[in-house]
């Protein structure tokens, strides 16, 4: 049994049960791919997966029952490798970040900016996504950090850790009819309006809100960028929805902001790592300088919880965070 027959196994799951992709990604060839398989499943005594022809269509009972342990392995296999560069690479590495675009354009730079200050010889790689595909990131080893609003706490396999607390906004043209009088549902809903798409940056709020007051608001355009929302209100298509730190009095002079947080529930921003990762050093040090009370002490304390008491046993400290 080698690492590379277990690699093989656990891309085939990833990749649609596709040879061609799995050689793709793992740099080796189609035959040799089915060769790692077919030799791991002699060795163990089972058959894996499920096959029509030469083709794999799926996992078997066995394969679905050795899969987790397959992932736990090559993870281990990985901390190992981490734990070791702690020490033989100090201080030095590489730091892969997920974000939404909201967090990477708005909230992220402070934190990027003072963390490489501290650590020069730590490259960061930063990827944009859904919080989706934030979270399928983080759970393929293919991302160390994960920073969203929604979906990173939905993943037992993640811990999701509340670092601050946002509300939104309501964006105009000077001059919008909504700056005169009090800000309600009922107005807003009178008007086109243009906000973020389904999953992104506390839409969900938004709709529920909406759905509450049993308001049907016409949403004309809907996007995953708040400048992408503001450049559509500028035209004169509509209303924005933004996140209220997406908002800025001298770069968006042409706009005016109304407070919407009477509207909107709060939102709260996620930092997510797989709960079986080892981190290394720096990692814990850009957590808690993205978000300070998130010591090393309070992530590890969560990593050791399972995922249904994390929600509730985090301490009053992180609840209070950004509140």
């Amino acid at each position: 049994m080698n690492f590379q027959q277990l690699r093989s196994v656990r891309e085939a799951q990833r990749r649609g049960f596709n040879l061609t992709e799995v050689a793709q990604a793992l740099h080796t060839s189609q035959p040799g791919v089915s060769r790692q398989i077919r030799e791991l499943e002699e060795e163990l005594g089972i058959e894996l997966f499920v096959r029509v022809g030469k083709r794999l269509t799926g996992l078997t009972e066995p394969g679905e029952h050795v899969l987790p342990v397959i992932e736990r392995l090559l993870q281990e296999a990985e901390n190992l490798k981490r734990a070791a560069d702690d020490f033989a690479q100090a201080g030095s590495g590489r730091l892969r970040i997920a974000a939404t675009h909201s967090q990477a354009r708005y909230a992220l730079p402070p934190a990027v900016r003072d963390f490489r200050a501290h650590h020069p010889d730590v490259s960061l790689h930063l990827q944009q996504g859904s919080p989706q595909q934030i979270a399928r990131l983080l759970l393929d080893g293919e991302a160390d950090v994960g920073i969203a609003t929604e979906a990173l706490a939905e993943y037992p396999e993640l811990i999701a850790l509340p670092c601050y607390r946002w509300t939104h906004s309501v964006v105009v043209p000077p001059g919008h009819p909504l700056l005169d009088g009090p800000l309600t549902l009922a107005r807003l809903a009178q008007f086109p309006i243009i906000t973020y798409e389904p999953g992104y940056t506390g839409r969900s709020h938004i709709d529920e809100a909406f759905a509450s007051a049993q308001l049907a608001p016409h949403i004309v355009l809907s996007a995953m960028d708040a400048d992408v929302i503001k450049t559509y209100v500028e035209l004169g298509l509509g209303v924005g929805i933004v996140a209220a730190i997406a908002f800025d009095d001298e770069r968006d002079r042409q706009l005016r902001a109304l407070d919407a947080r009477h509207l909107f529930a709060d939102n709260m921003t996620r930092l997510a790592v797989r709960r079986s990762a080892y981190l290394r050093d720096y990692v814990y040090a850009f957590i808690q300088t993205f978000a300070s009370p998130l010591t090393r002490e309070v992530v590890d304390a969560q990593r050791q919880l399972t995922a249904d008491d994390s929600a509730d046993t985090l301490p009053p400290l992180l609840r209070a965070v950004g509140g």
